[in-house]
C-alpha cells in the first residue's frame, strides 16, 4: 500500500511492563505520511499505553522506536514533541480561565521588546492555522464557556501549532454529538492532505472504518491484525471479532446458588437534571454484572449509589426499605459496600497498619468498646482470621498497607468490608493489576458473599471476569444503561456489539 513512501514512524518489538503486568508484548506499529491509522482494541488492550510511549510519556521497557530512519530505544515527551510527534489526550489539560490563544501559546508565548508578550501576534498565527485547516471556533473565548466541542479543537489546534508531523488523537470524539463528531473527521481529512500522519484511537467502529487507510486490532497487549482500509470495505464484525476473539478462559467459576428475592433497587436515578433516568434491581444472592467502554458512566452510577458523588436525584430501596443516601457514611449505614477500583487513593490509607485498614469501616459504622486502643486488641482475632482466609501476605497486622504488593493491598480493601458485614457489595474492577492467584481468591470469596444470602454489583472490564461471574448482565452506554443480558446472552460478542452500538 505505502511502497512508494517510508513510514515517518516505526515501533519494533515494543515490551512494556508495569510491576506485576505486562501491558505490551512484542508490538509492531508504524505510521506513514499522509495516512490516517486507526488503533482500536477493547478497554486495557494497551492502546494508550503504545501511544503513551511514541509521545514520551512512558519508556518501554525493551524494543525500538524509528523515526526517519534513526532508532531510539526511547522518546523523552521534549524529543517527541522535537520529532514532531503530537498527542491530544482525551483528558482535558487546558487551563478553563484562559482563552484560546493563551492556551495554545501557554509556556511558549512570543514575546516583543521588552518582555512583553505579543498577543497579536499569536492570535494571528493561531487565526491563520484555523483558517487553512478550516477550524471554527471564537480563539478569545475562555475554555470554561466553550462547548466540550470547542475545547477539543483548541487542543488539536496546540498540537497542529507546533508543526506536528505525526497527530495522535486519543478518543477525540467521545463525548461529541454526531454533527460534532463530523466535524472533527472532515478536520482529519484535512490534516492528512497536507501530510500529516494521524494516528487514531477510537471505539466507535463506524467512525473508524469510514475515515481509516489502516486499522490495527490490539488484544491483550498483542497487534491481533492490520487491515488495509483503503477501499473503505473492512467489516465492523471483523474487527470486533478480532477485538474479542480469544476463548473465555475460565480459571474461576461462580457457583450458582438460589436467587431470591430483589434485595436492592435504584429507581429513577439521574447523575445530573439532564442525565438519563436509570433504574435496576438486584437479588439476593446474585452477581450483577455491569459492563460499558471507559467512559460510559459506569463507575459513575456506582459513585452515586455509594454516596461517593453527588447526585441528581435518586431512590434506594434496600430490603424494601427507602435509604436515603447523601454521603458515603449514609450508603454504610444503609448496609453498602464499595470496594472501589482506586484502592491507593480512595480504598486504603497507606500510612496506617493492616489491622487499622480493616477495621476503619467498622469502629466508624458500630460501637464496639469504649476506645479506640481497646478496640484494636479486641478485633486483632477476628481481622487474622479474616488475613488469614484471604491469604494476604504480611509479616503481622501491625504491617503498613505501603509495604504490601498491589495483589495484598486489594484483599485488604475486601478485608476491610468483609469485617463490616455489609449486605450489598459493589466492586469497581475488584482484580485489576493483580496476579491469577490473586484473582481465585477474589471470586472465592465473592462466592461466599452471594451463597451467604448478600448480593453483589460488580463493574468490571475483563471480559472473562465478567462472562463468568455474572448472573445478569446490565450493558452502559452514554450514561444510560441500554441492555440487560442473560444467560446465553452473556458472552464477548454481544456485550461490546452493545456496548459500542454496533448493529
Amino acid at each position: 500500500m505505502h511502497t512508494d513512501k517510508a513510514p515517518i514512524i516505526e515501533m519494533r518489538s515494543i515490551v512494556k511492563e508495569f510491576p506485576g503486568v505486562r501491558a505490551l508484548s512484542d508490538m509492531t506499529f508504524d505510521v506513514f505520511p499522509g495516512e490516517v491509522h486507526c488503533l482500536v482494541g477493547e478497554n486495557g488492550a494497551g492502546k494508550s499505553t503504545l501511544m503513551k510511549i511514541l509521545a514520551g510519556a512512558y519508556t518501554p521497557t525493551s524494543g525500538s522506536i524509528v523515526v526517519d530512519g534513526k532508532a531510539y530505544g526511547a522518546l523523552s515527551p521534549s524529543l517527541s514533541s522535537e520529532l514532531g510527534i503530537e498527542i491530544v489526550y482525551q483528558e482535558n489539560d487546558l487551563v478553563p480561565t484562559m482563552n484560546a490563544v493563551e492556551n495554545i501559546f501557554v509556556g511558549k508565548e512570543i514575546t516583543k521588546f521588552g518582555g512583553f508578550v505579543a498577543f497579536k501576534e499569536m492570535e494571528r498565527r493561531v487565526r491563520e492555522v484555523m483558517a487553512r485547516y478550516r477550524i471554527h471556533i471564537d480563539p478569545l473565548q475562555t475554555i470554561e464557556h466553550m462547548s466540550v466541542a470547542d475545547q477539543q479543537f483548541v487542543k488539536i489546534l496546540k498540537a497542529l501549532m507546533n508543526q506536528s508531523r505525526v497527530l495522535i488523537m486519543d478518543e477525540p470524539t467521545s463525548m461529541f454529538n454526531v454533527e460534532d463528531a463530523g466535524k472533527v473527521l472532515d478536520l482529519v481529512r484535512h490534516i492528512t492532505s497536507e501530510g500529516i500522519a494521524v494516528v487514531y484511537i477510537s471505539h466507535f467502529l463506524k467512525e473508524v472504518v469510514q475515515i481509516a487507510d489502516r486499522i490495527t486490532v490490539i488484544r491483550d497487549g498483542s497487534v491481533i491484525r492490520t487491515y488495509d482500509n483503503s477501499g473503505r470495505d473492512v467489516s465492523i464484525h471483523d474487527i470486533t471479532q478480532d477485538m474479542v476473539g480469544r476463548p473465555v478462559d475460565v480459571f474461576y467459576q461462580k457457583d450458582r446458588c438460589p436467587i431470591g428475592e430483589v434485595m436492592f433497587e435504584v429507581r429513577d436515578l439521574q447523575l445530573t437534571h439532564d442525565s438519563p433516568h436509570i433504574q435496576f434491581s438486584v437479588r439476593r444472592g446474585e452477581i450483577l454484572g455491569f459492563s460499558g467502554m471507559v467512559g460510559s458512566g459506569r463507575t459513575e452510577i456506582v459513585r452515586a449509589l455509594s454516596g461517593a458523588d453527588p447526585c441528581h436525584h435518586m431512590e434506594v430501596l434496600v430490603n424494601g426499605k427507602p435509604v436515603h443516601i447523601r454521603n458515603p457514611r449514609d450508603s454504610i449505614a444503609a448496609g453498602i459496600a464499595h470496594i472501589t477500583e482506586d484502592r491507593q487513593r480512595l480504598g486504603l490509607n497507606l500510612g496506617m497498619s493492616v489491622l487499622e485498614n480493616t477495621l476503619l469501616v467498622s469502629l466508624q459504622s458500630k460501637s464496639t468498646g469504649t476506645g479506640v486502643f481497646y478496640n484494636l486488641r479486641a478485633q486483632a482475632p477476628g481481622v487474622q482470621k479474616i488475613v488469614e482466609e484471604l491469604r494476604v501476605k504480611t509479616p503481622s497486622l501491625s504491617q503498613e498497607v505501603i509495604y504490601l504488593s498491589g495483589g495484598n493491598q486489594q484483599k485488604v480493601v475486601l478485608g476491610k468490608w468483609l469485617h463490616a458485614q455489609q449486605s450489598v457489595y459493589i466492586f469497581d474492577e475488584p482484580t485489576r493489576g493483580i496476579d491469577v492467584n490473586a484473582k481465585a481468591e477474589f471470586y472465592k470469596q465473592m462466592t461466599n458473599l452471594t451463597k451467604a444470602g448478600n448480593c453483589i454489583i460488580m463493574i468490571s472490564s475483563d471480559m472473562p471476569e465478567l462472562i463468568s461471574m455474572s448472573d445478569r448482565v446490565l450493558v452502559v452506554r452514554d450514561g444510560a444503561i441500554r441492555c440487560e443480558l442473560n444467560g446465553e446472552q452473556i458472552n464477548e460478542q454481544t456485550i461490546i456489539k452493545e456496548a459500542l452500538g454496533v448493529d
